[in-house]
């Protein structure tokens, strides 16, 4: 071999996150306000047995595939998000969220649509932490065969300058099956499509990545995962199941695990504190932090390893939150990764 020959260094997981900036994701799915009421709770209610809960503020976050969005965009990724808002007051602020945080939007509307709103009461009293006393959904829902076209539409449009896709379905009927068809289309011409669904994996076969937690894979596979054994057939039975190319499942406190079409699987330590401080919107890490490493290069357990780290970083914080790149690029630094 010739003296001048140059060798590439393997990538670190730093390596790869240095590269978020480059990569352009597209989201697609459930685009949900999560809507924040706090207050102080301070006696009970005379007409019946329920705490009385003093308004002091009250906020609105990017919620489920919006949430997706928000943290791939805080990871440094190019965004586009696909989906569906109402013309109504919260689908307003989240248009405005998308532009301050610089997603471009491409969303199918109608002025009868409601906009998936999920409104969280937390209160407390003066020197105790806030708990989440109340959860209140509204909006959301199927959409018309109309507006189905459409977002299928904007889909298969918005993916020709897109490397990598994410799918984040949380089951109100905003992904009918023209969509699904369009993403199999792309997964089948070899860009990465990532989905976690809530309810309905079983509809999404043929594509790249599926993404279950631990109850969702037992719903998939009709059997409880009492034992390791029991994760790892059922992680086999799914991937073959749906036909992906690969399966990571989420298990909470005891981190993560990827099967591969090889029939290879890898379980992966939770990273950080053993007790979360808040698990909501953790699976939209997951997914936005795992595709992004896929799009720049990682392979599917190095992108596992990554979105472990986001995914321990993010538990640590209040609500809906996100991971910043120089936040993760720090902690994979300090974890020798």
């Amino acid at each position: 071999m010739s003296s001048t020959a140059k060798f590439q260094a393997v990538p670190t997981l730093v390596d790869v996150a240095q590269v978020f900036p480059k990569r352009r994701l597209l989201v697609v799915g459930n685009l949900v306000a999560d809507h924040y009421i706090y207050g102080q709770t301070d006696r009970v209610s005379r007409e019946a047995p329920v705490l009385i809960v003093r308004y002091e503020s009250s906020e609105v976050k990017l919620g489920g595939a919006a949430n997706a969005a928000a943290n791939a965009r805080s990871l440094g990724g190019q965004v586009l998000v696909v989906g569906a808002l109402g013309a109504d007051e919260m689908g307003q602020e989240l248009r405005r969220q998308f532009k301050s945080a610089g997603i471009k939007l491409l969303a199918v509307r109608s002025k009868r649509m409601e906009t998936e709103t999920k409104t969280r009461i937390l209160a407390g009293g003066v020197n105790t932490t806030r708990q989440q006393m109340l959860r209140l959904d509204r909006g959301g829902g199927e959409l018309a065969r109309r507006q189905s076209k459409q977002l299928a539409r904007l889909t298969a449009e918005a993916a020709k300058s897109a490397d990598a896709v994410v799918v984040s379905d949380y089951s109100v009927g905003a992904l009918g099956e023209e969509c699904r068809q369009v993403l199999r289309q792309l997964a089948s011409d070899g860009m990465p499509v990532c989905v976690d669904s809530r309810f309905q994996l079983r509809s999404f076969t043929g594509l790249t990545v599926c993404k279950p937690n631990e109850p969702e894979l037992e719903s998939l596979v009709r059997r409880t995962l009492k034992t390791e054994r029991d994760l790892l057939q059922a992680g086999r039975a799914a991937l073959k199941m749906l036909g992906c190319h690969a399966l990571l499942v989420t298990r909470g406190r005891n981190g993560i695990a990827v099967f591969d079409r090889e029939g290879r699987a890898e379980l992966i330590p939770a990273y950080g504190p053993e007790e979360a401080v808040d698990v909501t919107g953790a699976g939209d890490t997951v997914i936005a932090a795992f595709t992004l490493a896929l799009s720049a290069g990682a392979s599917t357990l190095d992108a596992a390893r990554i979105a472990n780290v986001a995914a321990g970083l993010v538990v640590q914080k209040q609500g809906t939150a996100t991971v910043p790149r120089a936040e993760l690029i720090r902690e994979l630094s300090r974890a020798k990764a």
